[in-house]
């Protein structure tokens, strides 16, 4: 396969069209290839999308259907539940200012404490030498998620999953590792699963050797 060939896989990989030979020639080529390690990592949402949507259509609707209303209504009202999330964070935010200016350092302290809805797990695996940091926020779609990790062991493409009670897995964010840089690298991701469904995320190789588990508290 030539490499112009290859970089035009990055779409068929990242929604998981590839046949298993196509995608292990790939993973091959993601390793020494950043910039399609960036843009596996930029379909993140559109995958997210077409999960929800495969989830939300019945097994028994010809796969070429066109999305009902449904499915419209659902993410418009996701798209408004954030959008009035955020306001309300403003707000809190703009009264909390408020009530610390009028009151003083001591209920800064107080309102300082809560962190909401956001949740952070690191973990270093003993064998691997992997380090990775997971922050979470649960949003109206489910995950947003934070990846910093650092893996000296490269170059390798790796992926962040996100494993479900029900024991489904699905990937959060991809990236590749540079040759032998343990400096910390930082993606972003997100998963359909909201964060009281997940009970752990792994760091994994493409080719499925585990580096290391987060397990959220």
């Amino acid at each position: 396969m030539r490499s112009l060939e290859r970089h035009r896989d990055v779409a068929a990989y990242a929604l998981g069209v590839l046949n298993e030979a196509e995608a292990f020639r790939f993973e091959d080529h993601l390793m020494e290839c950043p910039r399609c390690a960036a843009h596996v990592t930029e379909f993140g949402p559109i995958t997210r999308q077409l999960m929800l949507y495969r989830r939300s259509t019945p097994p028994f609707v010809h796969p070429m259907a066109k999305p009902g209303p449904q499915l419209l209504n659902r993410l418009l009202e996701a798209v408004a539940a954030r959008h009035r999330a955020r306001r309300r964070r403003t707000l809190y935010a703009v009264a909390a200012s408020v009530v610390i200016a009028l009151a003083g350092p001591g209920i800064a302290m107080m309102a300082s404490g809560d962190a909401g809805a956001v949740r952070v797990v690191e973990a270093t695996d003993a064998r691997s030498g992997v380090w990775a940091q997971v922050t979470t926020e649960n949003e109206a779609y489910g995950t947003q998620v934070e990846l910093k990790v650092k893996d000296g062991a490269g170059p390798r493409a790796c992926h962040l999953v996100a494993i479900g009670r029900d024991g489904s897995e699905e990937t959060v964010t991809s990236w590749s590792a540079a040759h032998h840089d343990a400096r910390e690298n930082t993606m972003t991701g997100a998963s359909a699963m909201h964060t009281d469904e997940i009970v752990r995320y792994e760091v994994r190789t493409a080719g499925g050797e585990h580096l290391v588990t987060l397990k959220p508290r």
